[in-house]
């Protein structure tokens, strides 16, 4: 295993808490992810179910995780299914999970193997007193579901077999559990920046005029796995010059050149937790004057921001906000006037030619986390904060991102120890 194990209590307090949320005689039925194919007999990477996970801490494919908290024989109360192994698939393919291992590693006493499954699920659904089945789904906002899924097959095999059951989203109550950290998923989270920082600073060494933006990608690929992640937590953008002004740009093939600008939107996952951190930085490290004047700009957004999204705000409203900080850096930065301001059409504000995504996003087991936009900002709770200044006509896209638990009194920065500062990035660059 890359990470140290996590004790199995978090996932026992995640199964209670959703416990308390069913309604009374429910069953919840959880999959793992497909294995997913490329070409002839190759697959991608296995990636677990994030609810799955999540619930059990379970990170192997073909498992299944069922949750009956009324069900008459308590044994039957939690399932985890999982794949049984045998001495082939031990030669080829490596070590599985055993029951004891599991039981272990997840606090569940029942582990069957899922060639059982139908059998089990059978007696439960007919013979257990369950009204409601809860079945899960990809409901992210952001989703474009274009391969059917493990869950999706099964809701179709569900619904045919047990018609008159009443089924029930478990999609909603799962974003609104997951989008406040517990103290654990805090420290993995923590985990997943500290690795991010050791890479970031092993960059900050590296980069010079003349280096292949891959090669830079390479660095942080090496850092990330020696330091026991798996790699990337999402699809890294290292964009040099007039690609800091591309969003997501993640060809990563071009020459970084003196005097470019380089944007650095990478993080590392650790435990299947993620971090998202991105920066800013002179390719032959020194700004120009007018590079940190933008960059200055930003980080000045960037720092109210992080005073601003406290307990009680709603989001789309701390972003109009952070839109109006903007807009007065625009103006400072000579891009629009208060005159263009004033004439400007409503519905087609002049700073949106420059900063043109969110501010902020929730982050944890996905990088765009679960749970909804629209619920005012928690205690607890793992939010992005990435405001952004890109002119195209100078080819130089300036944004910078910290990962935040929201706190009581304060914020809690996870990336307060990486370098942000202007002249501390150009002292490390060249020493």
């Amino acid at each position: 295993m890359r990470y140290q194990p996590i004790d199995s209590t978090l996932f026992t307090n995640n199964r209670k808490k959703l416990a308390k949320k069913l309604k009374p005689n429910s069953l919840a039925a959880f999959n793992s992810n497909d294995l997913m194919p490329t070409n002839a007999d190759g697959h991608l990477p296995f990636r677990q179910n994030n609810d799955l996970f999540y619930l059990s801490g379970v990170d192997q494919e073909n498992s299944m995780l069922i949750l009956c908290p009324d069900f008459p024989d308590k044994k039957y109360q939690e399932i985890l299914f999982l794949q049984e192994t045998n001495e082939q698939i031990a030669t080829w393919e490596g070590h599985k999970l055993t029951k004891e291992e599991a039981r272990t590693l997840t606090g569940i006493e029942t582990i069957i193997w899922i060639s059982e499954f139908q059998k089990l699920f059978h007696h439960m659904m007919t013979m257990g007193g369950v009204a409601y089945v809860y079945l899960n789904t990809n409901e992210h906002y952001r989703s474009e579901i274009k391969v059917e899924t493990r869950d999706a097959r099964f809701i179709e095999w569900c619904k045919k077999n047990y018609p008159l059951h009443e089924y029930e989203r478990i999609a909603p109550i799962m974003g609104e559990l997951r989008y406040i950290k517990s103290k654990t998923e805090v420290e993995l989270m923590q985990r997943a920046c500290d690795i991010t920082e050791s890479a970031f600073r092993r960059v900050l060494k590296f980069v010079k005029p003349g280096v292949m933006e891959y090669e830079i990608e390479a660095e942080y690929a090496h850092e990330f796995l020696r330091k026991g992640s798996r790699g990337f937590a999402y699809t890294p953008i290292v964009a040099s010059g007039s690609n800091s002004c591309v969003l997501h740009y993640i060809e990563n093939d071009k020459p970084c050149k003196d005097g470019d600008i380089l944007l650095l939107d990478v993080g590392a996952e650790y435990a299947n937790y993620n971090a998202d951190l991105t920066r800013s930085i002179p390719v032959n490290g020194k700004y120009t004057k007018r590079q940190k004047e933008v960059y200055s700009a930003v980080l000045q957004v960037h720092q109210s921001a992080i005073k601003m999204l406290r307990p009680g705000v709603q989001y789309f409203e701390f972003h109009k906000e952070i839109q109006k900080l903007i807009e007065n850096e625009l103006v400072g930065l000579k891009l629009i006037t208060k005159v263009d301001i004033k004439n400007q059409h409503p519905d087609k504000p002049l700073f949106q030619k420059y900063f043109m995504h969110g501010t902020s996003h929730m982050l944890g087991l996905d990088v765009h986390d679960v749970g909804s936009m629209y619920a005012k900002v928690k205690v607890g709770q793992v939010w992005t904060i990435e405001p952004g200044i890109y002119i195209k006509e100078e080819g130089l896209g300036i944004r910078i991102e910290n990962n935040i638990v929201i706190g009581k009194q304060n914020n809690f920065d996870l990336m307060k120890s990486i370098p942000i500062e202007p002249e501390e990035i150009e002292e490390l660059m060249n020493h």
